[in-house]
């Protein structure tokens, strides 16, 4: 870096290719630094918090470069490590900087449009002020909330940044961060004596205020709370709580500040809670864990990245629980990454229990004060309180991490993990790969049913490989039993949506006392309503979708863009009143459970039950203690919750995973099925799981039958590398998108023929996926293929060269194209 640099480069929060260079003006000069706020303008009206990447002396050429006009930090937000990461996910992920910025960082720390301009109330002017200069000052001390938008409306000017800038120079104003729903520090209100009083004068003043009861009540209240003339050190006293002591007004107490008496301070608090937890040791390994855990060693001397493969309920948490302890004896930090926001609430308590405070959470349910404070918390890493160990989901991989010697991958093979929008589309299991080896940390990722590419990149050497078959305590794997739901509707032995089969194991196991869980992968009432007369279904108006129906609020709901609307009572198209609902989610399940057994208490977990913050930690509660004996839930009860008196798991529609139109649709079907019967049967006894099919002849229900994921693999790698897709070959989707369904179309065959010109046969398409229109924009993709031993780096400079050839047709300038790089 240049010792005297007069030129930075800046990252914004903004879907713009490349970064942005702005001079540094001299009183700045010795604040700067790489990975530090910023305030800099763009435009004519709008201010956004950059970041500094680079500082240097070199002027562009092709603009006139802008000041930046103030420095928020005292220390760097971003680290080296970061601006390395976000440059790889910006180059691998084919996303702009400013999209990896907006991911990365919480939005408590960014502010675009609402900088606050506020008056230096002690500047004197020592020259003339223009007479635009002396109404923005006028404008400012008459309110303390003024940005630039309202400036420019309260002069009249179309852009007041000249005059801002001049003012700023000659310290009569000052740019503050403000951003409406952004950090702002946690403070509480405490009371104090206004001055140093002897216990005489306190005496005079508790005389004097004899004709104003209240008052002097709670003056004593005061004096009683804080032990003042008792103590060497007065304790501390809250305002609330003074109030409370003598059920007095906050006017009572007002008066006695006006009078002097009393004065308010205020103190900060942590929305991070650090009260004492009581730890117990690391629990014994059983032999076959620590064969597992001698390999894993083992293999970490020479591999980076190590595949644990083992069974459910085998004991990997308690393995990892082992390797974390050893990594923070070394002083190493270790990232723990879960694909579902659920599985947390199980997982903090048996981590807490061993690292106490140590431990931090880390995920969207937090608001964007807790995720900045969490943020600061993992950036001052050399603090006593600082977290050593993060416990989150995919965004945890952008943390200001300064010394990971860990990166655990829980689950390894969930496609949650994957970013679908907005860009960028990132990996998460993926990128913490890079990001370990950035940090020279670690691997491990776990699952019961790995990733194919995982499994082939283990059975290649790329990984290591270690297996765990024998569950915890010798538990046996559940017994899998498949009901053909075909053949039961055709004897006319239905219960509505419960076969024969699944009826008698649910009142066997109500009987035992044990619980049942319940797997259907869609929420809501049914998918759709149909007439009966016609067959015409309700859709959404902006997406080529059927709304789905929700009982409880009787609503027809779009699950892509959350149009809503009220079921109509007759067919729009024929005008019958017969319009019945068709299939069936996990509210149809939950209501038809109550019917057959009105004894039964019924939980039920998806979408619309854990919007709350603390929803799933009260249903995951609940069903422990036994509150539940029937939880009925989407993929989130699939992914290794731990439960210990699960008698019954029933899997009530396999056949719609299985046809789902998507190479990986067998791979994930499996998946699915395996994880879920893994919930059964984990502590006391062999649990049961039941398979509703219309196909239970199906090679993937009997390789879950069998539990054999190396036969699936087998199938699986054989036909991938057969068709050309992973792990033999990259994927790279790209996604036209536009209002006018001509235009789109016209552009993508044109983009497309553009590729074959220089990638021939490995382009696919144009061709419109399943749902071709989601919120008005019709879409149209394009998929290319490309050998695993050809530059991935190459192919993308390719795609976006001919993206913004694209672009410079006129006609096709609208156009948006996103692309997806190993899409999901």
């Amino acid at each position: 870096m240049n010792n005297n640099p007069n030129f930075a480069d800046i990252i914004l929060p903004l879907p713009l290719a490349g970064v942005y260079t702005y001079s540094i003006p001299d009183e700045l000069k010795d604040q700067l630094a790489i990975g530090k706020r910023v305030v800099v303008p763009l435009g004519t009206k709008k201010l956004y918090t950059g970041i500094v990447q680079t500082l240097h002396n070199n002027a562009p050429t092709d603009y006139k470069v802008k000041d930046i006009l103030s420095c928020l930090d005292d220390f760097p937000v971003i680290n080296n490590f970061q601006l390395k990461f976000w440059d790889w996910i910006s180059q691998y992920y084919q996303s702009v900087l400013g999209d990896v910025y907006k991911t990365a960082i919480p939005s408590g720390l960014k502010l675009e449009s609402q900088t606050k301009i506020i008056l230096n109330e002690e500047f004197v002017a020592d020259k003339a002020l223009s007479k635009t200069e002396d109404q923005i000052l006028n404008i400012l001390s008459k309110s303390k909330d003024v940005t630039i938008a309202s400036l420019n409306q309260a002069t009249g000017l179309k852009n007041t940044l000249p005059q801002i800038k001049s003012l700023l120079e000659k310290g009569a104003v000052a740019v503050e961060e403000h951003i409406s729903s952004g950090y702002k520090e946690k403070k509480q209100e405490f009371v104090s004596l206004h001055s140093n009083f002897t216990e005489e004068e306190i005496g005079e003043l508790l005389n004097g205020l004899k004709r104003a009861k209240k008052q002097q009540e709670l003056l004593y209240s005061y004096l009683n709370l804080s032990k003042h003339y008792f103590e060497d050190k007065p304790v501390k006293v809250s305002s609330n709580e003074l109030l409370k002591s003598v059920d007095g007004s906050r006017s009572i107490l007002k008066s006695l500040i006006d009078k002097n008496i009393l004065k308010f301070y205020f103190e900060k608090l942590d929305r991070l809670d650090f009260s004492s937890i009581n730890t117990t040791g690391l629990k014994e390994l059983n032999s076959h864990q620590k064969i597992a855990i001698n390999e894993i060693r083992e293999n970490f001397e020479h591999k980076n990245c190590v595949l644990l493969h083992g069974v459910t309920s085998s004991g990997k948490t308690e393995i990892y629980i082992h390797l974390i302890e050893e990594q923070l004896k070394l002083g190493k930090q270790v990232l723990y990454l879960l694909p579902e926001i659920a599985l947390t609430t199980q997982i903090i308590n048996r981590l807490k229990a061993v690292f106490g405070n140590k431990v931090g959470v880390y995920h969207s349910k937090f608001n964007d004060s807790e995720r900045v404070e969490i943020y600061n918390n993992i950036l001052q890493s050399h603090s006593d309180n600082a977290y050593q160990v993060i416990l989150g989901v995919r965004s945890s991989i952008f943390l200001p991490f300064s010394n990971l010697g860990l990166i655990i991958i829980d689950e390894e093979h969930e496609n949650t993990y994957k970013q679908f929008d907005p860009s960028p589309r990132y990996h998460a299991r993926d990128a913490a790969l890079y990001l370990a080896n950035l940090h020279g940390a670690k691997t491990l990722l776990g699952t019961a049913t790995p990733a194919v590419e995982s499994y082939y990149n283990a059975q290649t050497g790329k990984y290591g490989l270690v297996e765990l078959f024998q569950r915890h305590q010798e538990i046996e794997m559940p017994e899998i039993i498949v009901a053909d739901i075909k053949e039961a509707r055709r004897k006319k032995m239905m219960k509505s949506i419960f076969s024969p089969e699944l009826m008698s194991h649910m009142m066997e196991s109500l009987e035992n006392k044990e619980q049942i869980i319940l797997f259907q992968n869609r929420r809501g009432y049914a998918p759709y309503l149909e007439c009966k007369s016609c067959g015409w279904v309700p859709h959404c108006p902006n997406c080529s979708v059927s709304l789905t129906y929700h009982r409880h609020n009787n609503l027809l709901v779009c699950h892509y863009c959350g149009h809503g609307m009220t079921p109509p009572n007759s067919c729009e198209h024929c005008g019958s009143s017969g319009l019945e609902d068709r299939g069936f989610g996990t509210e149809k399940i939950e209501e038809e459970l109550l019917s057959y057994f009105p004894e039964a208490r019924v939980g039920r977990m998806d979408l619309d039950t854990t919007r709350k913050k603390n929803a799933y930690e009260k249903l995951i509660y609940q069903f422990e203690k036994h509150e539940l004996d029937i939880l009925v839930g989407t993929q989130m009860v699939s992914k290794g919750l731990d439960f210990d008196n699960v008698g019954l798991v029933g899997i009530l529609n396999a056949d719609s995973m299985l046809n789902y139109p998507d190479f990986r649709a067998y791979e994930r079907s499996f998946q699915m099925m395996a994880q879920v019967s893994g919930r059964a049967g984990r502590k006391k006894k062999r649990g049961k799981v039941l398979i509703q099919t219309y196909t239970p002849e199906h090679e993937i229900i009997k390789n879950v039958v069998k539990n054999d994921y190396f036969e699936m693999y087998s199938s699986q790698i054989t036909e991938r590398k057969e068709y050309i897709y992973p792990p033999f070959y990259r994927l790279i989707n790209i996604s036209l998108k536009h209002k006018n369904q001509r235009l789109v179309n016209e552009a993508a065959s044109y983009f497309a023929n553009s590729l074959r010109k220089i990638f021939g046969i490995r382009v696919f398409g144009p061709q419109s996926p399943v749902i071709n229109r989601i919120q008005n924009s019709f879409i149209i993709n394009i998929l290319l293929k490309i050998e695993k031993k050809s530059s991935p780096a190459k192919a993308k400079w390719i795609l976006n060269q001919q993206a913004n050839f694209l672009k410079e047709i006129e006609k096709f300038k609208s156009i948006q194209i996103n692309f997806d790089v190993d899409p999901m």
